[in-house]
């Protein structure tokens, strides 16, 4: 009688049916604000006196590890924790040593961190060893005063010791720096040589208008069209197709055979292929990262144990998803939303 072979390796199992927004983009990539702290004060992301969430508004780690569960049973398969600084909160590699078996079962294609460096020489092996293949580090320059004056409390060494424990664990590191006029313009060509030629990528980013500083953005702002003709003057960059889920467009440096990317938000909107949402500490979740409109997961899941509710609330919050947001330079000076990008997640 005809029967299944018992050597036949095991099925995959069923991937679910992605969450479909709107204008038919499927919500495959979840970026997750595991806390609005940091222990550094970056002067285009936050105010030097910043007044932080108190602990009874976050979501539990155990919640933070309920919802995102949700979301990988609904078809996410691109998980990003981000914070404020993901490691500054006590007990976090409890909650990467929980989603770690979504990488084991096959349901989570990748989780990955941004991080502003400053903790990871403590943790990088554990995060290798836990599945993660590649993170983002945070830093805009190479020279310790500035990055100190940048970051106002920040010392440089401590960050590259930290990118050192996590290219030797066998981590994929990516550089991502905020180009800011007057400030690192002039640092960005040696930074890239600096970044290809450990191995490790790059992107560039503009300022973007959220939450009140005390500086003024519109002063900040540099446009990433001006640096990537600059660079064109000193390197060959040659487009590529390549696309990693998030907003970046790629170049091939043909002299450093590393690949740069470019994140637009204000002079090239990226949100025609907008794949992804964020939830942030408190468990609000934000369909887009410049509108204010969110759906109040932390209510939904302090109401019900039952996981039920939660996807409900979830599948209802993709419908508003809007095709993209309205980020104007000209109107940077003040913010496009109140909300600070620590809290938001970076």
């Amino acid at each position: 009688m005809w029967g299944p072979r018992t050597d036949d390796p095991p099925l995959a199992p069923a991937r679910p049916a992605p969450l479909i927004d709107p204008f038919q983009r499927a919500i495959t990539y979840l970026r997750v604000s595991v806390t609005d702290r940091c222990d550094l004060r970056c002067v285009y992301c936050m105010s030097e006196d910043m007044a932080f969430l108190p602990k009874r508004d976050l979501l539990t780690l155990e919640e933070l590890d309920r919802v995102c569960s949700v979301f990988i049973a609904r078809g996410v398969r691109k998980l990003r924790i981000t914070g404020g600084e993901p490691l500054v909160r006590r007990d976090i590699m409890h909650l990467f040593r929980g989603l770690s078996r979504h990488l084991g079962s096959g349901a989570l294609d990748e989780m990955t961190l941004t991080t502003n460096g400053t903790r990871l020489k403590a943790h990088a092996a554990e995060l290798a060893d836990l599945g993660m293949r590649r993170l983002n580090v945070s830093l805009d320059t190479l020279d310790p005063e500035k990055f100190r004056a940048i970051t106002r409390r920040g010392d440089l060494r401590v960050v590259l010791d930290g990118i050192e424990a996590a290219r030797a664990a066998g981590l994929k590191v990516k550089i991502n720096a905020v180009a800011l006029k007057g400030v690192n313009e002039d640092e960005i060509p040696g930074m890239l040589a600096w970044a290809h030629g450990l191995g490790m990528e790059m992107t560039l980013i503009e300022v973007m208008p959220l939450g009140d500083i005390e500086p003024d953005r519109a002063d900040q702002f540099m446009p990433l069209s001006v640096m990537r003709e600059r660079l064109a003057e000193r390197f060959t960059l040659t487009p590529l197709p390549d696309r990693t889920g998030g907003p970046a467009r790629y170049v091939r440096v043909e002299e450093t055979g590393g690949r740069l990317g470019f994140i637009t938000p204000l002079t090239h909107n990226f949100c025609e292929s907008c794949n992804r949402v964020r939830l942030t500490c408190t468990g609000k979740l934000y369909m887009c990262l410049g509108q204010e409109d969110a759906a109040d997961l932390r209510a939904v899941l302090r109401a019900s144990p039952d996981d039920g509710p939660v996807a409900d609330a979830i599948a209802e919050a993709i419908t508003r998803k809007p095709k993209g947001h309205d980020f104007v330079i000209a109107r940077a000076s003040r913010p496009a939303v109140p909300r600070h990008m620590s809290t938001t997640g970076g």
